[in-house]
């Protein structure tokens, strides 16, 4: 097995109403042999496996083997706009899902995809302006910090 120091949030970055085939086919369109993710919540809090934990998955540049990559479906708004768009059941559905992987885990740190940016002034936080995205747009390293 491999040593998991991360459990990586993300959004789709894509509507509500993607499916699990649009995001297969952004993956094979990107060159990926693997899926970004290890895990996808769907609006209605159900959650699927993609690829098993013991594989490494394609969430964050850099952290990728020693990360597990979780992502809800959505985080943008019609726009195109980043926008915390989870429903309250893919809410309960990911929290349920990062309990157990936490459980399973529990030296990892739960964080968002934003929070693996470089903090370039150095003062311990990684401010808004220096994120390189914004997903999973919201803060999970607080929302989870608990679990």
């Amino acid at each position: 097995m491999r040593a998991i120091k991360y459990i990586a949030v993300h959004c789709t970055a894509g509507a509500q109403s993607q499916t699990l085939e649009d995001l297969r086919r952004e993956f094979r369109i990107k060159g990926w042999k693997k899926p970004g993710y290890h895990y996808v919540v769907f609006p209605d809090g159900s959650f699927v496996s993609l690829l098993s934990v013991s594989e490494v998955s394609n969430g964050v540049q850099g952290f990728n083997s020693v990360s597990i990559n979780v992502a809800y479906i959505g985080g943008i708004d019609a726009k195109g706009k980043a926008v915390d768009n989870r429903t309250e059941a893919q809410k309960r559905g990911l929290r349920a899902l990062l309990s157990e992987l936490k459980r399973q885990h529990p030296t990892a740190t739960i964080q968002g995809h934003r929070d693996f940016s470089p903090d370039k002034n150095g003062n311990g936080t990684i401010d808004p302006w220096e994120r390189i995205k914004e997903c999973p747009c919201f803060n999970a390293k607080d929302e989870y910090k608990n679990l």
